[in-house]
């Protein structure tokens, strides 16, 4: 995928705010510190279009961003230990939830677990719901630059066992420092983008 053009085509936090182009859309889940910001930022070859924090919970809104004029990437909530009130925490379930399940457009979903450490209960929760609903997923372990080569094929062993995959081949690696897993996502990303909708 060569992108050409990116243009951040506002927030929503309830669907009357959402883009009323009818274009597909890829979103982008995970935990607070998973690097989702500077994941979606080396996909599209900007280095702030996203915003990178060093306080997790930062993104409390669905932003979408247009990419070539033809598709939507959605960057969603981080979930996990945000450091945000409790009351705003609770809302950010029923906005995404809704946004997951209703959305005619919505061709998939991105969930970003860290490539470090073991899925987390919210990691293995989300992927359980999403599989359940029937959404289509991607999982892709970020920050696979952090993992020493020798050790990656036990972390990816391990990630696919705890998300309870039987080919660890299902979950894409990927540093934005590095750009390694970029290809491979875009392709993957390529084909969401292509799909028709799935009926729910």
């Amino acid at each position: 995928m060569r992108v050409t053009s990116v243009t951040f085509a506002g927030s929503a936090t309830s669907p009357a705010q959402y883009p009323k182009r009818a274009l597909p859309e890829v979103a982008f889940a995970g935990r607070s510190n998973v690097g989702k910001s500077s994941l979606i930022n080396r996909l599209l070859g900007r280095r702030k279009l996203a915003r990178v924090s060093r306080t997790p919970g930062r993104t409390r809104v669905l932003n979408f961003f247009l990419v070539n004029d033809w598709f939507y990437f959605v960057d969603l909530p981080g979930y996990g230990y945000a450091a945000v009130p409790g009351r705003v925490r609770e809302t950010w379930g029923p906005m995404i939830e809704e946004y997951l399940t209703t959305r005619p457009t919505l061709r998939g979903v991105v969930l970003l677990l860290d490539a470090r450490h073991p899925p987390q209960a919210h990691d293995v929760a989300t992927r359980a719901w999403l599989a359940e609903e029937r959404i289509a997923h991607l999982l892709v372990l970020t920050k696979i630059d952090k993992v020493p080569r020798g050790q990656r094929g036990a972390h990816l062993g391990e990630a696919a066992a705890r998300l309870g995959l039987q080919d660890p081949g299902l979950l894409l690696p990927f540093s934005a420092l590095t750009g390694e897993g970029e290809a491979a996502l875009w392709k993957a990303l390529d084909a969401a983008l292509a799909a028709a909708p799935e009926g729910r």
